[in-house]
């Protein structure tokens, strides 16, 4: 008779594998938290019996001094997903609309249901990129519009001028949700100035995420910023006592390491650009994508069939396209190598 598993052994045995170079759906960075982000989560073990702040108010602070707006300006959440889910719950009732593009995040329809919401999705043009115009049009009757910059999944980019633009289209009464969980992957050339946007435009949320570039998904920190008003309406939504110590570390952590970090997302960009390269050497196209992964359109290529019969996770669409996190070099050897015995 088999001697009973312990409790330790089944939460192992259900932990994700450190390194698997052909799971590439979830866009998570490749490399592990920096030695320095690990000492800092090791160090916040030893007060796991102690609660942490009721409001997490110097993370808040932390993340306000570095992103340069006023503390009361910075909101709190369990990842992105808590921070959209804020907002949702502070400024919207059911049956209002929510305008998104299609495709887009997954969680955002999901979102919208949890909260009772009528989505209004907007297609991408053929470049993947949003229709703002009709996005604009759409907002008037809604309450929130959604905007990802750069866009999941296609990874692409709207001018800065483009986006401002459109936000004076948008009624001053319509939350604009503006998702940059992969601005990180950004070169400064591209980036937009978020203070002085939520300065202008006192209807914008800027969302943001350490799950990406700074590889913390597993511990779900993510914050927004915004107008003080506004702010003051999404802190009420704050959960008491739901952030856990580990985030005000490693944030701390992540910060003193900057540029470490920078240099392994300069890592992860230039393995995108290969990747981009390599595959439009075998005449497959791509997306102009941005950030830590590729978007391949369906055009005709049974993608599902590519990547399936590979081994290879990657995250596929109802238009036929398929989106594919950048890894290592392994990983990018696995997707050419599918790619390739697919087009012979």
């Amino acid at each position: 008779m088999a001697a009973p598993r312990g409790a330790l052994v089944d939460a192992v045995d259900a932990l994700p594998p450190a390194v698997n170079p052909l799971a590439l759906s979830l866009n998570e960075f490749p490399y592990p938290p920096l030695p320095a982000v690990k000492a800092a989560l090791s160090t916040a073990a030893d007060v796991a019996n102690r609660y942490p702040e009721f409001l997490p108010e110097r993370l808040r602070s932390l993340i306000a001094g570095r992103v340069g707006v006023d503390e009361e300006q910075v909101i709190i959440g369990v990842g992105a997903t808590g921070v959209i889910m804020q907002v949702l719950h502070a400024v919207t009732s059911p049956g209002d609309t929510m305008v998104m593009s299609a495709p887009t995040f997954d969680g955002y329809p999901i979102f919208a249901q949890m909260a009772r919401l009528r989505s209004v999705t907007i297609d991408l043009d053929v470049y993947g990129h949003h229709n703002l115009h009709a996005m604009a049009d759409a907002a008037r009757q809604a309450r929130v519009v959604v905007v990802c910059r750069p866009h999941n999944p296609t990874g692409t980019i709207e001018p800065a001028e483009d986006i401002e633009r459109f936000l004076e289209r948008v009624p001053a009464d319509t939350v604009v949700l503006l998702d940059e969980a992969y601005a990180e992957f950004l070169g400064p050339a591209n980036r937009i100035d978020g203070p002085r946007l939520v300065d202008r435009f006192r209807n914008v949320v800027v969302v943001r995420t350490f799950s990406k570039a700074y590889g913390l998904a597993g511990l779900r920190i993510g914050y927004g910023f915004c107008a003080p008003q506004l702010a003051r309406q999404l802190w009420t939504m704050q959960l008491p006592f739901g952030i856990g110590l580990p985030a005000l570390v490693a944030v701390a952590a992540c910060y003193d390491a900057e540029g470490q970090l920078r240099q392994r997302i300069r890592m992860v960009s230039a393995e995108r650009r290969f990747l981009q390269l390599r595959l439009r050497s075998m005449g497959v196209y791509s997306t102009d994508g941005q950030a830590n992964f590729v978007y391949l359109p369906a055009a005709g290529v049974p993608w599902h069939e590519v990547f399936d019969d590979s081994g290879l996770k990657v995250r596929h669409y109802a238009d036929g396209g398929v989106r594919i996190t950048v890894g290592t070099r392994e990983s990018t050897r696995a997707v050419l190598r599918a790619t390739r015995l697919a087009l012979r």
